[in-house]
């Protein structure tokens, strides 16, 4: 009961949720009076603003299916790491038999990506990036290992804050201008 009353309070507070189907699976299982279907949705759920999840739901019915995977996706949402409008480094990513390279791009370039990666991104609010699926095309590999490699993103800060080294972007900005 509990999350649910957080996805409310998220959305009242003005995080207006994107839900976006990536894919649909249908298994069936042979039984004496024939075939029984089930189906397994993954779903991404991003604020269009830096914070996106994903989840995979199954059930007996595609509706089904579907629900409990946003459900499970508002329950496994994480910042994504930018430079602003992009991301701040380039990556390769390999996720099964499926690699994602993801690179920053200049603003006004746009979102250059396709399938699963493209609604991946948008979801998660980035504008400037180019994106290249490589290896297998199924979506549900491509889709984890988009979210893979945003997992693996750092920002600059992040990485001088681990390595305990003062960021050189602060002293530049604060230091006086010589006469």
């Amino acid at each position: 009961m509990a999350k649910r009353e957080n996805v409310k309070n998220e959305e009242a507070l003005g995080e207006e949720m994107g839900e976006s189907l990536i894919c649909v699976n249908r298994s069936a299982k042979v039984v004496k009076g024939g075939k029984n279907f089930s189906f397994g949705a993954l779903v991404v759920v991003g604020n269009r603003a830096g914070r996106i999840g994903y989840g995979y739901g199954k059930a007996n019915e595609v509706s089904d299916a579907i629900r409990k995977g946003g459900e499970a996706a508002r329950r496994n949402m994480f910042d994504v790491p930018m430079n602003g409008q992009t991301l701040p480094h380039e990556i390769l990513v390999k996720f099964g038999g499926a690699k994602v390279l993801l690179k920053p791009a200049s603003a006004g370039t746009g979102l250059i990506a396709g399938g699963a990666v493209r609604a991946i991104l948008e979801l998660a609010g980035v504008k400037d990036v180019l994106a290249k699926s490589l290896g297998s095309a199924n979506a549900a590999n491509v889709a984890k290992a988009t979210f893979k490699a945003i997992g693996e993103l750092q920002t600059r800060r992040a990485v001088m804050a681990r390595r305990g080294l003062a960021s050189s972007e602060a002293p530049a900005a604060e230091a006086p201008a010589a006469n």
